[in-house]
């Protein structure tokens, strides 16, 4: 671990108003513009904490969703900042943010909008609260993403994930529109010719058709065999034959041994097991349905480039966690003072993040077995890094909540591709 930064303490009203109405001394980029003070809630950290931890009950497609396993007051301070930033950005602009979470008699439990006992919303392993391996918690999150996304529409993003673009202008003009041909909001890994949806942002309107059909295919791969209790090996599954397997070059040293390239791949495919019934789904042609999935993507789906939109920062650094803690850590310099080669390098980490990238997705879970550490990860074992004013960390954090772009994120331009495969969804054909 790396020695940790004092942070901030929690903002008061006060505080807040004054941020809004004396910015701090960070340059403006180009492309941004700084958002009105009444389209911002300027509460304290306090009173928005008890509005998330007390969520009002659903009454539109306009929610994004968060889940927590325990619960949001036990979450890292860091993806505290993030969601806070989501909620005084979008509630003032009708949103409602919230951080679902399965604490027993919670405000925020899952059971209270969704029927946990139903075996068409979730799996045996969910219901029966057996879900088991090192990833359990994440693929907990993973179950609630497509019954919330069906049921109520909106957005629902990992707690780990930094929104810096205009996320109410784009539902307005595309999903929420009923004369754009837009129907989903995500981000797309492998350009044009890709079918990799990050799961860690995903956006529709209620009864989305191709978030059923993904939804249907998940809780099959977990049903399989009796049902199932972890991921562990379900991408051989039969029901995603065709789909490529996750790739990586890397290599993992644990417990005396190497795991190569191929099995690495295996690993992430698993984890990311709801991707991979993502990417079947969209390359699915089922007569039987009426599905053209490949058409889909080239007419209803708003994808934004993943690395650019989402990941650039890791761009930037070649995917060094630790680098890019050390460079966000440094201070701007003061007036006078001339800007070192480091800073040069955060400054254009920072400015190329808000003016080009539309989010930011911190890394964790079996990334950081993978890759080693992250600045996710940093920050969270460096309480309050990410935090320090005068910092390049305190920089992208104020835009995140108190500046927007102009301009709303080039979508990619899919054509209609070859399908995986010509068949039943549910059927091996």
């Amino acid at each position: 671990m790396l020695p940790a930064v004092p942070g901030a303490s929690t903002n008061t009203a006060a505080q807040i108003r004054d941020k809004m109405n004396h910015s701090p001394d960070y340059p403006l980029p180009r492309g941004m513009h700084v958002v009105p003070p009444a389209l911002l809630d300027g509460r304290s950290d306090a009173e928005v904490d008890h509005d998330l931890l007390h969520p009002r009950p659903v009454s539109d497609e306009k929610n994004v969703w968060f889940f927590w396993h325990s619960g949001y007051a036990t979450m890292h301070a860091y993806a505290k900042r993030n969601v806070r930033a989501w909620h005084r950005r979008l509630s003032r602009r009708g949103w409602a943010v919230r951080v679902l979470d399965r604490v027993p008699g919670s405000a925020s439990d899952v059971a209270n909008f969704l029927d946990v006992a139903d075996p068409r919303t979730f799996p045996r392993a969910f219901i029966e609260g057996t879900l088991s391996g090192r990833y359990a918690v994440q693929h907990v999150s993973d179950l609630v993403r497509f019954p919330l996304l069906l049921r109520y529409g909106g957005v629902y993003a990992d707690v780990g994930f930094l929104q810096i673009g205009d996320l109410d202008r784009l539902w307005r003009e595309t999903v929420a529109d009923p004369a754009s041909p837009y129907e989903v909001l995500s981000y797309n890994m492998g350009g044009v010719e890709g079918r990799r949806l990050t799961n860690y942002f995903l956006a529709s309107r209620r009864d989305n058709p191709m978030f059923e059909r993904c939804h249907r295919l998940l809780l099959a791969l977990w049903g399989a065999d009796g049902g199932k209790t972890s991921t562990e090996g379900m991408h051989l599954s039969p029901l995603l034959k065709g789909v490529p397997l996750m790739t990586s070059s890397l290599t993992i040293e644990e417990e005396g041994r190497t795991i190569g390239p191929e099995e690495v791949g295996r690993l992430l495919s698993d984890y990311i097991i709801q991707g991979q019934a993502i990417t079947m789904v969209l390359g699915l042609v089922d007569e039987e349905e009426v599905w053209d999935g490949p058409r889909y993507v080239a007419e209803h789906i708003y994808a934004i480039e993943y690395m650019v939109g989402s990941q650039l920062i890791n761009e930037f650094t070649d995917w060094d966690g630790k680098k890019a803690f050390e460079l966000m850590s440094l201070p701007l310099p003061k007036r006078g003072e001339v800007e070192s080669a480091e800073q040069k390098q955060a400054r254009e980490i920072v400015e190329a993040c808000l003016q080009r990238s539309f989010g930011f997705k911190l890394a964790h879970g079996l990334i950081i077995r993978v890759m080693g550490c992250t600045l996710g990860s940093l920050w969270r074992d460096n309480e309050g890094s990410d935090d320090v004013p005068g910092t390049y960390a305190h920089w992208l954090r104020y835009a995140t909540t108190y500046w927007n772009q102009d301009e709303l994120p080039p979508a990619l331009e899919f054509k209609v591709i070859e399908p995986f495969k010509r068949g039943p969804l549910l059927r091996e054909s």
